[in-house]
């Protein structure tokens, strides 16, 4: 059979002490075999490609062990053996985040977790971006020197960097962002990346980054005066631009950071863009307000947007609805955000959606409206809101035949079948 058996540094448990000492084959990455009870005759592989190690390998007529370090089925490769038709026993050793954060001496049930491997960077970086508690995965070209460099100056942070965790050379270090970008490191395992300010964090249900809010599109009240979208537009703008952890989302001209603040509620990266300066003041107030995450970048997106970091989503609001709104679009969509929405006027909606079409966005426009019942007053003013999004979904398009039909439920035994019928109801 095969047995995944992960390491931290502690003595073997029982169950996998047996599994070393019966096995015909024992594959580990490098520095994890040293000191484990093989059996006389056993073959000894170091490697870092274990999976490969395996091809050829008949698991079937004989014990076959893969050391690895911690636990095999966090960010390891329970996953990629699963997926390859293994079947493997695993037993687990301490992950490596809860490793580092004990030497760091703080809870981690409120942390984010998130891996900058396989070309994961730029995402783990958002997250950093937007959350006070990170443990960052490493790997190489994505370590404690390329994170540094990505967040220093605008997102002050501490790293703490971990080393080699439990094995002869571990090195725990607590360092600047400024200072990991210079300094040498030695294959790091994994990065604390804390605002030190909330790093305790506080008392939660639920492991991990605090759930999404309860409602969205609050109301027009929450941001002050300005001159913001309304909150139903707001609804439609949010459900566009789709933002999540590992997003970096632009607010362009929304004239209060309503959109980039409630993007920041969702656990996205924001970067605030206005050329007002009044607006850039309310904006920062109202960040305040509601104690989220965004940075803010006075003057105008399209002489900046070179200095900013790539975005994933881009909102751009009313402030350039008829003054240049089609080329501000131009100059936000040629940077290849995967989703962007903008608040256009009536004579630049057309242009801007077929500058959207050229630059390879799948677009469309709506004008909305909406009247409060409980009002006297006029309806509000008509807005037009134009978004376009890459690679999107063509709609009729026939879903996977992996994806998981949606399952009828049979009701309980005594409980009535349909819950509709009349007198029967919940």
């Amino acid at each position: 059979m095969l047995t995944v058996v992960g390491r931290d540094g502690s003595p073997l448990s029982e169950a996998a002490r047996a599994a070393v000492e019966s096995a015909a084959l024992v594959v580990g990455e490098p520095g994890r075999l040293d000191g484990l009870p093989l059996a006389p005759g056993a073959r000894k592989v170091a490697t870092e490609d274990l999976v490969g190690a395996l091809k050829g390998v008949d698991v079937s007529d004989q014990d076959v062990v893969l050391i690895v370090d911690g636990d095999p089925g966090y960010f390891g490769i329970l996953r990629l053996l699963l997926e390859q038709g293994h079947a493997p026993e695993a037993l687990p050793a301490a992950p490596l985040v809860a490793r580092a954060f004990a030497q760091a001496g703080l809870p981690w049930e409120d942390a984010l977790v998130v891996s900058a491997r396989d070309g994961h960077l730029r995402q783990a970086v958002n997250a950093c971006r937007a959350h006070p508690k990170v443990a960052v995965l490493t790997g190489p070209g994505a370590g404690p020197a390329e994170l540094a460099r990505a967040l220093f100056p605008v997102t002050p942070r501490s790293f703490v960097v971990c080393e080699n965790l439990d094995g002869p050379g571990e090195r725990v270090v607590y360092v600047r962002p400024a200072e990991a970008t210079t300094r040498p490191w030695n294959d790091p395992d994994v990065v604390l990346v804390l605002d030190n300010r909330h790093a305790l964090g506080e008392t939660s249900w639920i492991s991990g980054p605090a759930p999404a809010p309860a409602g969205w599109a609050l109301p027009a009240d929450a941001f002050g005066d300005g001159p913001g979208l309304p909150p139903d537009v707001r609804a439609f703008v949010l459900a566009r631009l789709g933002p999540r952890i590992g997003d970096m989302v632009w607010d362009v001209e929304s004239g209060d950071g309503s959109v980039g603040i409630e993007c920041a509620r969702f656990g996205a990266a924001v970067i605030a863009v206005d050329r007002d300066h009044a607006a850039c003041e309310r904006i920062r107030e109202n960040v305040r307000l509601h104690g989220v995450k965004a940075a803010m970048a006075s003057g105008d997106v399209r002489s900046t947007a070179g200095h900013l970091p790539r975005p994933d989503a881009v909102f751009i609001g009313p402030g350039f609805a008829g003054r240049g709104g089609p080329e501000t679009v131009r100059a936000c969509a040629g940077l290849k955000p995967a989703r962007l929405v903008a608040i256009a006027a009536a004579d630049e909606a057309q242009k801007t959606l077929d500058v959207l079409a050229e630059q390879g966005f799948t677009a469309d426009a709506v004008r909305l409206q909406a009247t409060p019942l409980n009002s006297s007053g006029p309806p509000g003013d008509p807005v037009i809101v134009v978004w376009g999004a890459r690679d999107a979904r063509v709609p009729g398009r026939r879903p996977s035949r992996t994806t998981r039909p949606i399952e009828t439920i049979p009701a309980l035994p005594g409980e009535p079948d349909d819950l509709d019928e009349p007198g029967q109801g919940a």
